[in-house]
């Protein structure tokens, strides 16, 4: 995409914009996170605000880094099983029905993962072996794993995201 047509794109997009369509993501973490710390609860509310959290909330503060052209969240932290039995074979029909996609011709293979997974910490968060320093801080960080879109391709998500 030439910038011109990036920087367009990205001119539509307005804090109110931002704030609307994350409101199920990182804006509705954030938004929690602080009225969580609020001390002007309504009368009669503590109780049951106490018993909704089954944790008290520890983070201060998130960082959230998006590194286009790193590698797929499947490759580091997303181990899928069925997609390593499926490695080399012909890609259900039921996947493509119904579907387009920009760079996909006749029946594609299943690609599986390239790396190694192996389970670490209390948790047992399965990670990479491409990543062997955070394999033993993977209990201090948090795993966000409901991010969901209907777009296939990456650029919108990259433009909307960054």
């Amino acid at each position: 995409m030439s910038q011109e047509l990036e920087n367009r794109a990205l001119s539509y997009l307005t804090r109110r914009h931002f704030l609307r369509e994350c409101s199920t993501g990182m804006g509705m973490m954030a938004l929690g996170s602080m009225l969580g710390s609020c001390e002007n609860k309504p009368l009669g509310q503590e109780e049951s605000l106490a018993k909704l959290a089954h944790i008290l909330p520890k983070a201060k503060r998130v960082i959230y880094i998006h590194k286009a052209g790193s590698p797929s969240q499947l490759e580091l932290f997303d181990y899928k099983p069925e997609l390593v039995k499926w490695h080399g074979k012909d890609c259900p029909a039921e996947l493509l029905k119904g579907k387009t996609f920009a760079f996909i011709r006749g029946v594609p293979k299943m690609l599986g993962p390239q790396g190694k997974f192996n389970q670490f910490g209390q948790s047992g968060a399965w990670v990479s072996d491409y990543l062997p320093y955070f394999q033993n801080v993977v209990d201090e960080v948090c795993f966000l794993k409901a991010m969901h879109t209907d777009q296939f391709n990456h650029a919108p998500a990259q433009l909307f995201m960054q």
